[in-house]
């Protein structure tokens, strides 16, 4: 069973236990948002750009589905599925869990991970968008470069990158394996080394083909104005480039006087020994909130 991450403080720091309308962003297995139900939550808006997460949501919460909407739409328009809902003010809380799911991750056939040999796919919307294998194709080589670097933090990248040029002339990248396998071949040996050299790129892909950080602080801005006073927003990064994005406009909001915030958490908020001995990907999850004051 899916556990999700981080559930006791994301319940505790939006009080689900006072109940009313929670908006659970990234509804993903659907944990989150059950969490959420038991602890008092009246309603739950799920929403999801996975298809499949979301299918796979309806059947985990078959027990709850009249307190729950299913929403087939991207997190970054929240605004657009509220007023579809007739939702002027969001009186529970609101919850991001950002990035890819452990539910894409396991699933060999979506392309996320390296450790199974799989198409080059990496989208969270299978149902929109170019694969990361049909991004490749096409990319010139001081973008990847770019794109590597930016968003993988990999000081590599322009080896990486030109090695991905040089194969692709040969033929078409399709698969996974053969993606890890020229990142491995381009990074000099160092010996053993704690995270597979191909771990960066492979997120700085992941990022760009879904472009998870466009229009991240957007969303932020516009779901602390959909709380009702006293709501709060708590947000989920597993990266360094979510979570800096997540901190400075917290901050921002926070210094600025329409709507009125204030930050919940002066410190993000990590899983705890027990939990990622239980789950090793919470290890890098860090929790921050805001709540709305007037």
């Amino acid at each position: 069973m899916h556990e999700p991450v981080l559930a006791a403080e994301v319940i505790s720091h939006l009080a689900a236990a006072r109940g009313g309308l929670f908006v659970d962003c990234t509804l993903g297995a659907g944990g989150h948002t059950r969490a959420l139900l038991e602890a008092g939550a009246t309603r739950v808006l799920g929403i999801d750009r996975d298809l499949t997460a979301l299918a796979l949501a309806r059947t985990a919460l078959a027990d709850r589905l009249t307190q729950v909407e299913f929403v087939h739409a991207d997190y970054r328009s929240l605004g657009e599925v509220l007023d579809r809902h007739d939702v002027q003010a969001v009186d529970g809380g609101i919850l991001a869990d950002l990035g890819v799911s452990s539910m894409q991750l396991d699933d060999a056939a979506r392309g996320f991970s390296f450790q199974t040999d799989a198409p080059l796919d990496m989208r969270m919307d299978q149902s929109s968008g170019l694969t990361a294998a049909e991004l490749l194709q096409q990319v010139d080589e001081s973008t990847l470069a770019d794109v590597i670097y930016r968003f993988g933090e990999e000081r590599f990248s322009r080896r990486i990158a030109r090695g991905i040029v040089r194969a692709r002339a040969l033929g078409p990248l399709q698969t996974t394996a053969q993606l890890a396998t020229l990142v491995r071949r381009a990074i000099p040996s160092r010996g053993w080394q704690r995270i597979d050299p191909a771990t960066r790129t492979f997120q700085a892909l992941r990022i760009w083909v879904n472009g998870e950080l466009d229009g991240l602080e957007a969303f932020l801005r516009s779901a602390v104005a959909r709380l009702q006073q006293g709501a709060r927003l708590a947000v989920i990064a597993f990266h360094s480039l979510e979570d800096r994005v997540v901190k400075h406009t917290f901050r921002a909001l926070a210094a600025e006087t329409h709507p009125p915030v204030t930050v919940v958490t002066r410190r993000p908020i990590a899983a705890g020994d027990e939990e990622v001995a239980s789950n090793p990907r919470a290890r890098s999850a860090k929790l921050r909130v805001a709540e709305r004051l007037a």
